[in-house]
C-alpha cells in the first residue's frame, strides 16, 4: 500500500483548512526544504510534481490542454481560463514542474528571503518593518505565510522583485469580435528606495526611506498617445494613496491627477486598470478583509515563457474569433497554490466588490486573479506568465545571473468580452530597453523632468 496515494494531498489540504492551519508543503515544510537543497521536491508527493501522475496519464508533459481534455484539469484552473479554453479556443501547452527554486525568482531576492526569514513584523500602523522598526530590508518578508494579508503585503512591497525594473512593452486590445481595436507601445519603470538587495546603497536609498516605490508608465506609439506619461510616487505608509502625476502632450505641462480613481484604463480600449498591476496595484490597507479561502495544486505559466527565438521577444497568438485573443502559453503543474480574497475598503465607488488571487506557494508570486462586480458576479480576470530569460546558449543577464521577469499578461473583461494582451519585449521606439537594476533609471524615467523629456518625443 502506498503511503502517499493520489488523494493524500487533497486530504492534507482539507484537514489543514478545517483546523485553521496554514503551512506550505505537504510531506515537510516547504521553506526548510528550499533552504536545505534549493529544491522543492522533498516537500511534495509525486502526484503534485507531475501532470502525468496527477491526471493518471490523461494529460502528459508536452501535451496541449484544449476543449477536448480540459475537464481533466478543471480543478487546476480559475473559472475564467477554464471557460476560455472550453468555449473560445484557448490552449495551454504543459511543461515539467520546476523544482529548482533559483529559476523562479531573481537570485538576489531569493537569497535575501532566506537570509531575512523570521525578521519581519507589522508595526502599529500595519506596515511591514524590520526588527528595529525601520522599513523592510529585502526579500519576501513572509516566506511561510499564515495569513492572507502576509501574502499581499509581500506582493505590494516588491512587484517585480528587482530593486529597479524597466519593461519595454506592447499592448493589444482585442474586442469581443476578435479584432485588435487598439495597439500601443511604451514602457513601465519601477524603482524601490527600500528593501534593496542588488543596487547600492543597500538596503535603503538615503533620503528616500519614507517612499516605497517610484513607478511610471509612458507611451511612444501610436501618434495619438505618443508622449503621454504618468508617474506614481508611493509612500511607505500603506494607509496612504500614491501621488499620481500625468503629462499630456496637448497641455505641455504636468498635472496632479486624482489618485483614488484606480479602476479606469490609462488609455482608450484597455481592459487593465492601475489597480490590477501585479494584482496589488493599490496600497495594502486601501483593501481589507484579507482571508485565505483555498489551497491546492494549480496550472500556471511560471517558466518556459520567454520567446527567445524572436529578436524582439514577441509572442504568437491563437484563439478567439480571429486568432488574436490569447498568447501562446506554456504552463506547469504548481504543487501548491494559496488562494486569497480581499475587499476594497477605501474606494466607495469601486466597481469591484472583491478580488480572488492565486499565489504560487513555491515563490509566492501571483499566478491568477479574478475580480467580482458589486453584484458579486465575475467581472475581470488577470493571468500572467513568467520566465528565467535563459534558453540554451541564449540568455539575458541581470548582473551575475540570468534575468527573471514576467513575459506576457492577459487582462480580460468577462462582461464585455474584451481582452488586453501585454508582452514584455526587448526594446521599443527610441531605444527604451527592458532590464533590471540600472542606476540611471530614476533620472531617466521617474522624475518630473523625465516626464517632460518623455513627452517631448
Amino acid at each position: 500500500m502506498r503511503r502517499y496515494d493520489r488523494g493524500y494531498s487533497r486530504r492534507k489540504f482539507l484537514q489543514d483548512a478545517a483546523r485553521g492551519v496554514l503551512g506550505t508543503g505537504v510531506l515537510m515544510p516547504l521553506w526548510p526544504a528550499i533552504a536545505s537543497s534549493g529544491d522543492i521536491s522533498g516537500a511534495y508527493p509525486d502526484e503534485l510534481l507531475s501532470i502525468d501522475a496527477y491526471t493518471r496519464g490523461r494529460i502528459a508533459t508536452g501535451d496541449e490542454i484544449t476543449a477536448d481534455n480540459v475537464e481533466y484539469v478543471r480543478d487546476l484552473l480559475e473559472p475564467i481560463r477554464y471557460e476560455q479554453i472550453r468555449t473560445m479556443g484557448r490552449r495551454l501547452r504543459v511543461a515539467p514542474t520546476t523544482t529548482d527554486i533559483m529559476r523562479l525568482s531573481p537570485w538576489e531576492y531569493i537569497e535575501a528571503t532566506l537570509r531575512n526569514a523570521g525578521k519581519a513584523r507589522f508595526d502599529d500602523n500595519g506596515n511591514v518593518v524590520a526588527p528595529d522598526g525601520r522599513p523592510w530590508i529585502g526579500g519576501n518578508p513572509f516566506p511561510d505565510p499564515k495569513q492572507g494579508i502576509e501574502l499581499f503585503a509581500a506582493q505590494t512591497l516588491s512587484w517585480g522583485r528587482h530593486d529597479a525594473s524597466f519593461y519595454a512593452l506592447h499592448e493589444y486590445d482585442v474586442d469581443a469580435q476578435g479584432d485588435v481595436r487598439f495597439s500601443y507601445e511604451g514602457g513601465w519603470a519601477e524603482l524601490s528606495p527600500v528593501a534593496r538587495v542588488s543596487m547600492d546603497p543597500k538596503p535603503y536609498w538615503p533620503g528616500h526611506e519614507d517612499k516605497l516605490r517610484y513607478q511610471s508608465v509612458f507611451f511612444v506609439k501610436p501618434q495619438s498617445v505618443r508622449g503621454t506619461s504618468f508617474l506614481n510616487v508611493w509612500d511607505y505608509d500603506q494607509r496612504k494613496f500614491p501621488i499620481l502625476h500625468g503629462y499630456i502632450p496637448e497641455f505641455r505641462r504636468i498635472r496632479q491627477l486624482p489618485t483614488d480613481q484606480r479602476f479606469e484604463p490609462l488609455v482608450p480600449g484597455s481592459s487593465m486598470y492601475l489597480s490590477d498591476a501585479w494584482a496589488a496595484g493599490d496600497p495594502l490597507h486601501t483593501w481589507g478583509n484579507y482571508r485565505i479561502v483555498g489551497r491546492g495544486p494549480f496550472l500556471a505559466a511560471v517558466s518556459n515563457s520567454w520567446k527567445a527565438d524572436h529578436p524582439n521577444w514577441q509572442h504568437d497568438t491563437h484563439g478567439g474569433p480571429k486568432g488574436h485573443s490569447f498568447w501562446d502559453t506554456t504552463v506547469e503543474l504548481i504543487p501548491e497554490a494559496i488562494v486569497v480574497e480581499a475587499e476594497p475598503v477605501l474606494f466607495p465607488r469601486a466597481p469591484v466588490s472583491r478580488k480572488r488571487v492565486w499565489f504560487d506557494a513555491r515563490n509566492l508570486v501571483v499566478v491568477g486573479m479574478v475580480t467580482f462586480d458589486r453584484k458579486g458576479q465575475p467581472f475581470r480576470s488577470f493571468d500572467g506568465a513568467y520566465a528565467l530569460y535563459e534558453d540554451g546558449d541564449r540568455r539575458v543577464m541581470d548582473g551575475k545571473h540570468p534575468y527573471w521577469s514576467w513575459t506576457h499578461v492577459h487582462a480580460t473583461d468577462i462582461q464585455s468580452g474584451t481582452i488586453t494582451r501585454l508582452e514584455q519585449v526587448r526594446t521599443v521606439d527610441r531605444g527604451h530597453d527592458s532590464g533590471a537594476n540600472d542606476p540611471g533609471m530614476y533620472e531617466r524615467y521617474l522624475t518630473h523632468a523625465a516626464l517632460m523629456r518623455l513627452g517631448a518625443v
